[in-house]
């Protein structure tokens, strides 16, 4: 391998060199998020969390996105000088391929980085819900009881009261009229 190395002209030299070392460190990377090691922090670049981060956004530059763009560059460049093209295409080519693994890798991140979500429940989504009483509701909120209402898309038991006359009893349907300041749920008879 060293004399082959060795044979070659300095310009498939630097375009192998390069493929080599820009694929160790993308499969080194690779390896460290399968595994959970915290990349990130070794570059110490713009990827580091912040406390109170909603997000990064579309990220192009990056210390991942440059080892995929050297990597790929390196690799388009080794198929370009096999292929007999001439040193400007060459260099063309491979910049080209680079930078759209570059842009293909920030979007996969930025999209990725959509599909989170952080699981907090939002009471405001539970207004105009309809649910069963789970525990008894005493009337003209007498007593704070329980629902089994869907919200958020999981189902949740939340404390509630009622304006009714009547007691709310459990298997009653019921629908989320408002929300007090404290997080109770003023809901009303649906089935009279």
């Amino acid at each position: 391998m060293g004399e082959w190395y060795a044979s070659l002209e300095l310009f498939p030299k630097v375009y192998w060199s390069i493929a080599l070392i820009g694929s160790v460190v993308m499969i080194i990377f690779l390896l460290l998020t399968l595994i959970g090691g915290d990349a990130d922090g070794i570059d110490g670049d713009v990827d580091a969390e912040i406390e109170g981060d909603t997000g990064i956004g579309f990220q192009f530059l990056s210390i991942k996105n440059l080892s995929g763009f050297f990597a790929i560059f390196g690799w388009s460049g080794v198929a370009c000088i096999e292929a007999g093209y001439s040193n400007g295409l060459t260099i063309l080519i491979s910049i080209i391929c680079g930078l759209l693994m570059m842009v293909s890798m920030a979007a996969l991140f930025y999209y990725l980085s959509k599909l989170q979500s952080s699981g907090t429940l939002h009471l405001k989504n539970a207004l105009n819900q309809v649910g069963e009483v789970y525990l008894t509701i005493g009337a003209n909120r007498g007593s704070i009881g329980k629902v089994s209402i869907r919200v958020q898309g999981t189902l949740r038991e939340l404390e509630a009261l009622t304006d009714e006359g009547v007691d709310l009893k459990q298997g009653n349907v019921v629908e989320v009229k408002d929300i007090t300041d404290n997080g109770i749920l003023i809901v009303k008879l649906l089935n009279k």
